[in-house]
């Protein structure tokens, strides 16, 4: 994977990471309910579950790239227009409402089920990954490799994003209950701009 087209990925990696999901939730949630610590679990769990439907989205695309490399071009006209539609649901979408309620004690298996299920069976996040991948794979180069380096870095992003969500959980959601309509908009522009955007890279 050259390095530019690394770093492109990574501050768009980035980008999608600061937007709202189902992870980024329950890290808040969690870090809100029982401290950052106990929240590691969470954050654990869901990193694996992203591992999983990263590896499934890539060697999917994989399968599509031996058959024929138009694929790959087909993929990112597909992907973009999805990103674009995301991006419009995301900006429509109500501010985050986060519910925080007396804690009780739980396990910290328990909190990694719940973040890995949060990733690994969202329908979705299959989807998005097959529509965000293919903008940056070279189909001159190894699949095997480049999802290494692709999941490795939106895992660490996703990870430390969600581990400062779950550290700043109370000023977080007394934040997103002020702007929140503003800071979905913004996402949404993310999630727009790239997918009108990176199909046109060559």
């Amino acid at each position: 994977m050259a390095l530019h087209v690394w770093l492109v990925y990574t501050l768009a990696a980035l980008g999608l990471s600061l937007s709202p999901g189902p992870n980024s939730l329950l890290a808040l949630t969690h870090g809100a309910l029982h401290g950052r610590r106990k929240a590691l679990y969470t954050l654990i769990g869901g990193s694996l579950g992203f591992l999983l439907i990263i590896a499934l989205s890539m060697f999917g695309i994989g399968a599509l790239l031996e058959a024929s490399i138009v694929w790959l071009t087909v993929l990112k006209w597909i992907g973009g227009a999805y990103l674009v539609w995301l991006g419009i649901q995301v900006w429509r979408s109500p501010p985050i409402q986060v519910s925080i309620t007396a804690s009780t004690r739980v396990d910290g298996s328990s909190l990694f089920r719940q973040g890995f299920l949060a990733a690994a069976t969202n329908p979705k996040g299959i989807l998005f990954f097959a529509a965000f991948l293919p903008q940056f794979l070279d189909p001159n180069r190894s699949v095997v490799i480049q999802f290494l380096i692709m999941s490795t870095t939106f895992v660490v992003i996703e990870f430390i994003t969600e581990y400062v969500l779950a550290s700043l959980a109370q000023r977080v959601t007394r934040w997103l209950s002020r702007v929140g309509r503003t800071f979905n908009r913004a996402c949404g522009a993310v999630f727009i701009g790239l997918g009108a955007l990176l199909p046109l890279r060559t």
